[in-house]
């Protein structure tokens, strides 16, 4: 009966202890899960930027597809004026000419022809003012007739006309009286286009020129426009222009025209933007997209798209809610416009919310 005893009351003991250990457990798990809300470093909280949370009206942003062009206002397409060999082609594209620089020379017998007609009207003139002068000594004697005269006049008179022709004719084609005809750059600007060779032989009924030249100063960016957006570009609106080679920087300009011509075989409206072209960053041919904002005249909650912190397929933002305090809130949002971003549910009017460094305190909250 005594060992039994013994036996019952070791086991309430070990049942007691087994009961104060697990107490002791719960009791330090709640103690450390219970912790100190997550307060802002004063460091960090100086430099925190805080926005408001406002109402505004919904600017959507419509993207199109563009290619940067030439300026054809600003560039000379260089034709050949007599036919002939090209000789000493000393320029490619890409390099920068300035006006009446020598691009090429073309050895040519048209402007051998022209200089061989100069020479032959001079010889005429000279031959018709000794004959007129000749004719007034005979008159003077009376061995020639008013009619003699007047006959001698009109020759002469044709002659400077023909020299006066062929001296035209010749500058229009260079002066050159060595049978040379010099390619010349008609503007400042850069070569853009060069479809002769050396040793090239070439006629005046080319339809192709010589060079194209284009001061690319400013250049167009020609964007493709499609039937659902047709009403939401106007000629004025300002535009952000942005291309592969530059994803950092923005060019602004306007809508300069848009075509009121749908094309029948790609169905889109063409709009022209003139851009500046400030240290010729923008080359033709360069692919560029250009955004147009449109206002849908209609109204939302609008926050710094800085603020939006996207994690498990939803965005959250910070809200301060007193100096320090601050706690992680779901949104949903409309759409996001640059640095706007429209709410349609999960804030009101009149709050505030971090807007700078907001991944970082998201990331302190959760952890």
């Amino acid at each position: 009966m005594k060992k039994s005893t013994i036996k019952n009351s070791i086991r309430t003991v070990t049942f007691c202890l087994v009961l104060l250990n697990l107490f002791s457990c719960k009791r330090t798990e709640t103690t450390s899960d219970a912790r100190a809300p997550y307060v802002i470093p004063d460091s960090l909280w100086k430099t925190l930027a805080i926005d408001t949370v406002k109402t505004s009206n919904i600017i959507d942003v419509i993207n199109f597809n563009g290619i940067v062009d030439f300026n054809t206002n600003n560039v000379v397409n260089v034709f050949p004026l007599v036919s002939g060999n090209v000789q000493n082609v000393n320029v490619m594209p890409g390099d920068y000419v300035h006006a009446g620089q020598v691009l090429g020379v073309v050895k040519s017998a048209e402007v051998a022809n022209y200089n061989s007609s100069l020479v032959t009207a001079e010889a005429t003139v000279r031959l018709t003012a000794r004959q007129l002068s000749q004719q007034k000594d005979l008159f003077n004697s009376g061995l020639a007739s008013q009619v003699d005269i007047t006959n001698a006049e009109v020759a002469y008179e044709q002659a400077v006309a023909a020299r006066t022709a062929a001296q035209k004719i010749l500058s229009i084609n260079g002066n050159n009286t060595n049978g040379e005809y010099i390619i010349k750059a008609p503007i400042d600007g850069f070569i853009v286009q060069k479809n002769v060779t050396n040793g090239m032989a070439i006629r005046t009924d080319n339809n192709t020129g010589l060079f194209t030249i284009s001061d690319l100063k400013n250049v167009w960016v020609q964007a493709n426009v499609y039937e659902e957006n047709i009403g939401k570009v106007h000629q004025g609106d300002p535009v952000d222009v942005t291309t592969i080679s530059y994803p950092d920087k923005v060019f602004k300009g306007k809508i300069n025209e848009i075509m009121n011509v749908i094309d029948p075989t790609t169905k889109v409206m063409k709009m022209r933007v003139v851009l500046n072209n400030p240290g010729y960053l923008l080359k033709p041919q360069m692919f560029a997209t250009v955004s147009v904002n449109n206002n849908e005249n209609k109204q939302a909650i609008s926050i710094s798209s800085k603020s939006l912190v996207f994690d498990h397929s939803q965005y959250y933002v910070i809200i301060v809610k007193g100096e320090k305090n601050v706690q992680i809130r779901p949104v949903d949002i409309i759409s996001i416009n640059g640095n706007t971003a429209y709410i349609k549910s999960g804030l009101s009017p009149g709050e505030r919310v971090v807007a700078s460094d907001a991944i970082l305190i998201y990331g302190s909250l959760n952890s």
